[in-house]
């Protein structure tokens, strides 16, 4: 059981959040929820004792390990990638040899009645009681299937890690979390650069294997199928559920409702005793009462509404110029990077208002094919863009691609046409750039705000063909929802590529599957998909095993 107790912490003269407390038990699985800026990734590097809070503390048992997936990872570029996952029992064998050690010290020396004779005894069997108590498992195995359920290949564990990219990076520091087998796992949106297997890979772990988890993520799927507890933090307090994510929602909207017929019958009631004490104020035979109902004004708690974004903005695209009937026509194409073929004898048509969803394990091709399509690369075979395709596209780095010198406000409206023109501040405000922050240069944003901001910006622009790569990595829930609600009104035709099954839970009829060289075209949602998917695994399973 691990306890947190009175936290508090304040930023120049503001209280981010007061006297937090919660008990932290096996099994549990919180999420962590709240508006962006709220104080959630302060409290989980509190907890993982990386930042100290203003007040209040962390308990934990003594031996206790809680592991924590950092924003930025320490990995050491000399090692291999094997070499450098083994690090999660660094302390293991770090113990074994302080072992080997003490015993070689006993078995040379022959001062055996002398009290630090005695020490060195008892130090070694201390220590050899720590080091046997722990579960005899064979490290290279153990190694060996997170790196595989991580989407690792058997041909990676030898190459360096300095030739994995960021996302890849942050795998490799959540499998030497995992190997730790620790007593709190902290993840701090854990899903960003993971493909949708690895994510149901991770799923599954964390609810099998992993003793208790704290997570912030803006996958609802994700969390959904993990969390059996949702705390809130709202308005620089804290709100225990001990229930799951959509359950949560629920139970918030009532209290809510709770809590403004509360605030609006106190307000009623301050009225009239305000009333009183302005009517009989002068009356000398009403003294007594005026001072009584100024004193119990005084010593009033207010009911306070919790803080909610009321804006309903719904974002709607410009009308689609008419495309031809086929947009997009692949005939028996195929990628090679020297030696490397990413896939070969691609054939496949999207027809015109289709919505079709790229999805498969990371380096398998789909980014790669929308560059093909986007003419970005050369590749062998045919590709046709129908007639007057006009393509809206958002890459992976496209943030990077704004214009640094404009503001927040001059970018959007500057692409901006018709109605919304009118509308910039709202909308800008939808996507959590209001108040001064409209004023702000492109190039004093974060990554996660410029990646919003270029999202707005390619929305805006008239066309009927939108291609989005990793669309949602930086949005929170409620930017998702206005997006996911802006492309469900698209009427023109969709490419998604994109790991969030909840993002694409509606938005796509048809799934085009990356793996093993090949691009497979399934039709119906990405829930039938993953269905099927899960069949065809169990059936490779039971062949495995005859």
């Amino acid at each position: 059981m691990i306890s947190v107790d009175g936290l508090t912490v304040e930023f120049g003269g503001t209280t981010l959040f007061k006297d937090i407390s919660f008990v932290i038990n096996d099994r549990d699985r919180i999420a962590l929820m709240g508006k962006n800026g709220a104080g959630k990734s302060t409290i989980l590097k509190i907890i993982a004792g990386v930042r100290a809070p203003n007040r209040g503390r962390v308990s934990a048992p003594k031996d206790a390990v809680i592991a924590y997936l950092p924003q930025h990872l320490m990995i050491d570029d000399k090692r291999t990638l094997f070499e450098e996952t083994a690090q999660a029992f660094a302390k293991v064998n770090e113990m074994e040899r302080e072992i080997q050690d003490l015993n070689n010290q006993l078995s040379t020396r022959t001062d055996y009645e002398s009290e630090s004779y005695f020490e060195l005894i008892e130090k070694v069997s201390t220590l050899s009681e720590r080091f046997y108590a722990i579960e005899e498992i064979n490290f290279d195995a153990e190694i060996e299937k997170i790196l595989l359920g991580l989407g690792f290949v058997r041909n990676d564990f030898q190459r360096p890690t300095s030739e994995f990219s960021g996302g890849w990076r942050m795998r490799i520091e959540l499998a030497k979390i995992l190997l730790q087998k620790p007593d709190l796992i902290l993840l701090d949106e854990p899903t960003n650069h993971l493909d949708i297997e690895s994510i149901q890979w991770l799923e599954d772990f964390l609810i099998n294997s992993a003793k208790a988890v704290i997570i912030i993520s803006h996958d609802r799927s994700f969390v959904d199928n993990i969390t059996n507890r949702t705390i809130e933090v709202t308005m620089g307090r804290i709100y225990d559920y001990k229930v799951n994510y959509s359950s949560y929602l629920t139970l918030r909207k009532e209290r809510r409702e709770q809590q403004q017929k509360q605030f609006e019958e106190q307000r009623k009631m301050i009225e009239d005793v305000e009333e009183f004490i302005d009517r009989f104020k002068g009356t000398y035979s009403k003294t007594l009462q005026v001072q009584s109902r100024v004193k119990m004004l005084e010593k009033l708690e207010i009911v306070e509404v919790d803080d909610e974004d009321n804006s309903a903005l719904r974002l709607k695209f410009p009308a689609s110029p008419r495309s031809g009937s086929y947009p997009v026509v692949i005939e028996d194409m195929a990628k090679n990077y020297g030696d490397h073929l990413v896939f070969g004898n691609a054939n496949l048509t999207i027809a015109r208002g289709e919505r079709v969803a790229f999805v498969g394990k990371n380096g398998e091709g789909k980014s790669t094919l929308v560059k093909a399509i986007m003419s970005e690369i050369d590749y062998s075979g045919k590709l046709t863009l129908g007639h007057n395709t006009l393509i809206g596209y958002f890459a992976q780095n496209e943030a990077s691609l704004l214009d640094e010198q404009l503001t927040v406000f001059q970018t959007i409206d500057d692409v901006a046409k018709g109605d919304i023109r009118t509308k910039v501040k709202d909308l800008l405000g939808a996507f959590m750039f209001s108040g001064d922050s409209m004023t702000k240069k492109v190039k004093v944003l974060s990554g996660g705000e410029r990646t919003r901001l270029a999202m707005i910006k390619l929305l805006l622009e008239p066309v009927n063909l939108l291609i989005l790569d990793e669309p949602t990595n930086h949005l929170d829930l409620k930017t998702k929802d206005i997006l996911k609600s802006a492309l469900q009104d698209f009427d023109g035709t969709l490419i998604l590529v994109s790991h969030d099954r909840d993002f694409l839970d509606g938005l796509v009829e048809k799934v085009f599957e990356f793996g093993n060289k090949q691009i497979k075209e399934h039709l119906g949602d990405i829930k039938s998909f993953l269905q099927k998917k899960k069949m065809e695994n169990l059936r490779e399973l039971e062949r495995n095993k005859k």
